[in-house]
């Protein structure tokens, strides 16, 4: 039998644990004040996914690796779905407008429409809407 995970719970640095929390709660993210502290917040991105975003001191507590430069480097690309494409057009919008910056354009591949962003601290995020109407008939 293959593994199977039930939840996933991504680890980010943040230089702000105050700035990043208020960016993603105007991108309309709650948090788990169960599991957050002055060090670290659990972002509820949906019913099994979690980020935990942390300071960065707190974070090198889990590795002994280098913190990637997000100015230079990419170490992951985390990607949302999205119900339409206006849900994508609105969280990108909303991510732009409160300090986040364009990573990419808008692409639209027919089937799937995405966009992307950084946030506060240089992580990628990407908004996809696949139609898998459109997907079945191509």
């Amino acid at each position: 039998m293959a593994f199977q995970s039930k939840n996933i719970f991504i680890n980010l640095p943040v230089k702000d644990l105050g700035k990043s929390i208020t960016f993603f709660q105007t991108l309309g993210f709650a948090f788990n004040q169960q599991f957050s502290d002055e060090t670290t917040a659990s972002m509820i991105i949906s019913e099994n996914i979690f980020a935990l975003i942390m300071v960065e001191e707190h974070f090198k507590e889990f590795t002994k690796k280098e913190i990637t430069d997000t100015t230079s480097s990419a170490e992951a690309i985390l990607c949302l779905s999205a119900e339409n494409r206006e849900q994508v057009d609105q969280l990108v919008n909303k991510a732009l407008a409160s300090g986040g910056k364009s990573y990419s354009e808008p692409q639209d591949h027919g089937f799937m429409y995405g966009w992307g962003f950084h946030d506060l601290d240089g992580h990628i995020w990407e908004v996809v809407y696949m139609d898998e109407n459109a997907m079945n008939q191509e």
